[in-house]
């Protein structure tokens, strides 16, 4: 579906438009280019080494481990083809708001960005990162993917690529600072790295405070009511994470995270059914006996049988029933309004109907239960937190030594200016491939290394 917004408002119209601005006014006088901003955005997005990257990153399964599953870059591609399939829907469903599904692009934009800030070896990598910044800010995958598109990736020299606000603010999934949400558990330091335990130092699912200036400006045009309500918080309802949350996303970041938790519970299940990871047995007593009760006809009809082509050897069918899931998911969502918000992208949120956030919540509890925390799975994990905190304590140990050329200089810049040179390292580390922070661990820590020209430091 073509983007609208360029073709129906003049120049003049999309200045106006505060949440078409980007943070650097741009000029560029292309030749026929009458591409929408949030195509321009989207292409950014398409064409950076960050997005590039995600096609060696760690998913769910390892890499190398089987040639069918999913990467973060072929996730990505999946969760864009379902946000739009949402958008679609619920453009058809809402006329009334049909000006805020204007642009396509915009969502796939969003659903392409969302895991760019994730570091090597996925969730081990993440825990490892914030480890090692406890003291210096923490690490979040979501906040690294905000840093990235607005600050860190070199389409322009000090803005990232200078999406427009409105992409940004899409991207916020949980918009406060670490400073509003971070709980001091009182954790003692472990002796040694192998001794840490993600249970115990979760991310606090929020933004950097060193990008306070570009979230500033991404909600400067909120009004300061709806501001104040947008990033407010709350204690979190269940021990297991004990950060306090965020309440509130915005309508586009809605969509793009309906899009996300689908993919996960749907597609990354059909990872686990292929490698045999999931039985019959394990989904008829997990998944099958709730959900083929579910007060909602359709679920309930379609889970008493579709375990026969889910579990079938033969491909299509398989195929037939992860598509029925997937159908049944996005052609559920439907709109919901909260009027204490002023602005539209507030006011307005996706969500799924009761019956069916439960058959989502029940695939992603039961992919999480037996592949994510499969002892294989949290083995590669384990060796991952490992290569990343000692590739980082190594960095900090002598940054002006060990860290590439023109991360030396941002090292060293944000030294001089008072700023947190800690995060340059993280920043540097979060950008590694699996494999290359591999390789990079054997050149610094293996007993053989390797020739000084068969890797290269720079990024």
């Amino acid at each position: 579906m073509p983007d609208t917004i360029s073709y129906k408002k003049t120049e003049h119209e999309l200045i106006q438009n505060p949440w078409h601005d980007r943070r650097l006014g741009e000029d560029k006088l292309r030749r026929n280019d009458h591409r929408s901003p949030f195509q321009r955005d989207r292409a950014r997005i398409l064409h950076s080494a960050a997005f590039r990257r995600l096609q060696a990153k760690t998913q769910v399964h390892g890499i190398g481990m089987n040639d069918f599953f999913r990467t973060r870059l072929t996730h990505s591609l999946e969760v864009s083809q379902i946000g739009t399939g949402i958008a679609a829907q619920l453009k058809r469903k809402y006329n009334e708001i049909n000006s805020l599904l204007d642009s396509m692009s915009l969502i796939e934009s969003l659903c392409l960005a969302h895991d760019i800030g994730h570091p090597p070896f996925g969730h081990g990598g993440e825990v490892a990162l914030n480890y090692m910044m406890r003291n210096h800010g923490g690490f979040e995958g979501n906040g690294q993917t905000f840093r990235i598109l607005a600050r860190l990736e070199p389409y322009t020299e000090y803005w990232g690529m200078n999406l427009t606000r409105r992409t940004l603010l899409g991207i916020l999934k949980y918009p406060a600072l670490y400073n509003k949400l971070h709980v001091d558990l009182g954790q003692q330091e472990i002796k040694n790295h192998r001794q840490l335990k993600p249970s115990e130092w979760p991310p606090v699912k929020s933004l950097f405070n060193d990008d306070k200036d570009i979230y500033d400006w991404v909600l400067a045009s909120l009004s300061t009511s709806d501001r104040n309500r947008f990033v407010s918080s709350k204690p979190s309802p269940t021990d297991a994470y004990p950060h306090h949350r965020t309440q509130f996303k915005s309508f586009d970041c809605s969509i793009m995270e309906l899009a996300d938790d689908i993919a996960y519970a749907v597609h990354d299940l059909e990872d686990a059914i292929v490698m045999g990871i999931v039985t019959p047995a394990q989904w008829q007593r997990d998944v099958a006996m709730h959900l083929s009760e579910s007060e909602d006809q359709w679920l309930s009809n379609e889970f008493k049988t579709i375990a026969d082509k889910l579990f079938s050897h033969q491909h299509h069918l398989r195929k037939d029933a992860i598509g029925t899931l997937v159908n049944g998911f996005v052609t559920d969502i439907i709109i919901t309004e909260d009027q204490k918000f002023e602005e539209p992208l507030l006011r307005y949120n996706a969500a799924l109907q009761p019956a069916f956030a439960d058959a989502l919540d029940t695939l992603k509890k039961f992919v999480f239960k037996y592949v994510i925390r499969k002892p294989e799975i949290q083995m590669l994990e384990y060796k991952g937190q490992q290569i990343v905190m000692e590739l980082f304590e190594a960095f900090e140990s002598d940054p002006l030594r060990l860290l590439p050329l023109n991360t030396q200089e941002r090292w060293q810049h944000a030294k001089d200016n008072n700023l947190n040179e800690m995060r340059i390292i993280a920043d540097y580390i979060s950008g590694m491939t699996d494999e290359f922070a591999g390789r990079l661990h054997q050149q610094l820590f293996g007993p053989k290394s390797a020739g000084i020209f068969e890797i290269s430091l720079e990024r």
